[in-house]
């Protein structure tokens, strides 16, 4: 049926091409975008063209930033600058900042190590973090809080390799059983990390 309709073939096609976009919302979507006023529709393509065009990483941390303004976390004078929180993407620092407890900067890998996706060191901003702790005197701790999968894991072995050697403490994210589970619940390497990462009481 769609192909009897070359634009909406064309609309649908390009929402394919869309990461992170559910085959199963693909129509949903593309009837939200048919049944909205144009002007909405026109609003929402300037302010994609106007993102693509003025938003950068950062640098520094490669953080998004506006190209013509400071990065909103380098340039800010009342965050810790001596502790660095590595994370995967940005999605991961909203996370973290909306916990309202970390007070450091950060640093956006852009990804993870992943040979079968083509995805090696040199893809993301490994080598920028490493020449950034070798430049900044100020940084003292590095967080790797990379997610608790086989590549963020395999991502934090590779940068703590890499940065072997420097004065800097390398830390990570607690394991372990998450507030308010039960133990039964939890597979065998989760309980394996609590126990093996254990503090005192």
């Amino acid at each position: 049926m769609i192909e009897k309709v070359p634009a909406l073939a064309r609309l649908c096609k390009h929402l394919q091409g869309i990461p992170y976009l559910a085959s199963k919302n693909l129509y949903r979507v593309a009837t939200y975008f048919l049944t909205e006023k144009p002007e909405r529709v026109q609003q929402l393509c300037n302010v994609l063209i106007e993102a693509s065009k003025t938003i950068t990483p950062c640098s520094v941390c490669c953080v998004w930033k506006e190209k013509e303004r400071e990065c909103v976390f380098c340039a800010d004078l009342r965050r810790d600058h001596s502790i660095v929180c590595v994370v995967e993407t940005w999605q991961e620092l909203i996370a973290i900042e909306k916990t309202e407890g970390y007070k450091g900067v950060y640093h956006v890998l852009g990804g993870v190590i992943c040979p079968l996706e083509g995805i090696g060191p040199e893809e993301l901003s490994i080598d920028v973090l490493v020449n950034r702790v070798a430049i900044d005197t100020r940084i003292k701790e590095i967080i790797l809080a990379t997610n608790q999968t086989p590549e963020g894991e395999a991502t934090a072995a590779f940068i703590a390799r890499k940065l072997r050697g420097t004065e800097n403490k390398v830390s990570c994210l607690a394991r372990g059983i998450p507030v308010g589970s039960s133990l039964e619940m939890m597979d065998k390497l989760t309980v394996y990390k609590a126990l093996s990462e254990r503090r005192p009481f």
